[in-house]
């Protein structure tokens, strides 16, 4: 019988190489937020993937990048503490023969640390198969990959090969969650990351950076087939928020509606979704407003 093998994986990458979504095809349900703009993912959100083979639990960190303000700061040193305290660092790039400085900045912070690195080539769906081996050749030598493997996250290539490469690269351990377990973080967190997920995808390009997601209230109604949850979304001027409420509201109803089926199909039952804006001027550069939003810096300490 094979041994039970478990770990910690994290995925890093410049923004919008397919991070969140690689993380939801391999566990299979809606966990990370997805949508095209950069910087979608704040948080180390931890997922679960559990087979015979073993138990991987993945963080999906906030992209490594060169910080403009403290949440920006915030967001790299939990990224680049996280490369040191894994069994294994899944890095993610585009197919390109093309390495720009972005990347050359995270081969540097990898070429500093003793995890085994998995070269993840991404987005394989996008260009000829012959042109693969030409984007191996000019990632190799910009680091030193244990493997390199190329996928494509959203059609769900070569994702169980991957699977099989991280399970040769960990040790036996123990079942760190119940097999059913698909994610660590509090339904809140998750419920508020989804209405952020259908804000940024709604809007223009300006806004979504400065705009945050606090649940006020979650509460189950008797019989518990009935959730109320009243959330708040925070944005940084007061010209943002006409255009997330939108004409008679038509904006702010959309966000909801999206956002309430995702939640809905999350936490298998009905939910009634009550949404709110607010401004609060330069909550980023706040280190009160950042944790009131979920972003801790005890993560940080020690």
């Amino acid at each position: 019988m094979e041994k039970f093998k478990s770990g910690f994986v994290t995925l890093i990458g410049r923004p919008n190489v397919g991070k969140s979504t690689l993380m939801n095809h391999l566990i299979g349900q809606k966990i990370a937020i997805t949508s095209n703009k950069p910087q979608t993912t704040r948080n180390r959100i931890q997922t679960v993937y559990t087979s015979e083979k073993g138990q991987i639990i993945f963080l999906d960190t906030p992209g490594i990048h060169k910080a403009k303000n403290k949440l920006g700061e915030y967001m790299v040193t939990v990224a680049e503490r996280t490369l040191q305290e894994v069994d294994i660092i899944l890095w993610l790039v585009e197919p390109t023969t093309f390495i720009g400085a972005g990347e050359r900045h995270i081969a540097e912070k990898l070429r500093q640390v003793q995890t085994p690195v998995i070269l993840v080539i991404n987005k394989i769906d996008t260009v000829e198969k012959n042109e693969i081996l030409k984007f191996i050749d000019a990632y190799r030598t910009i680091a030193d990959f244990k493997e390199i493997v190329p996928v494509s996250a959203l059609k769900g290539e070569n994702t169980d090969d991957l699977l099989d490469v991280m399970f040769d690269y960990l040790e036996e351990g123990p079942c760190y969650y119940d097999a059913d377990t698909i994610t660590d973080q509090p339904e809140r967190q998750i419920a508020a990351e989804l209405i952020r997920e259908k804000a940024l995808r709604n809007l223009s390009d300006e806004i979504p950076h400065g705009i945050a997601v606090g649940i006020d209230r979650m509460r189950e109604r008797p019989g518990g087939k009935l959730i109320d949850i009243d959330a708040t979304i925070v944005c940084e001027r007061e010209s943002h928020k006409g255009i997330i409420i939108g004409k008679q509201g038509a904006m702010l109803k959309k966000i909801g509606m999206q956002a309430r089926r995702d939640i809905e199909n999350l936490l298998d039952c009905r939910v009634n979704l009550k949404l709110w804006v607010k401004v609060k001027k330069d909550w980023r550069d706040s280190d009160f407003l950042i944790k009131n939003f979920g972003y801790r810096k005890t993560d940080l300490d020690g």
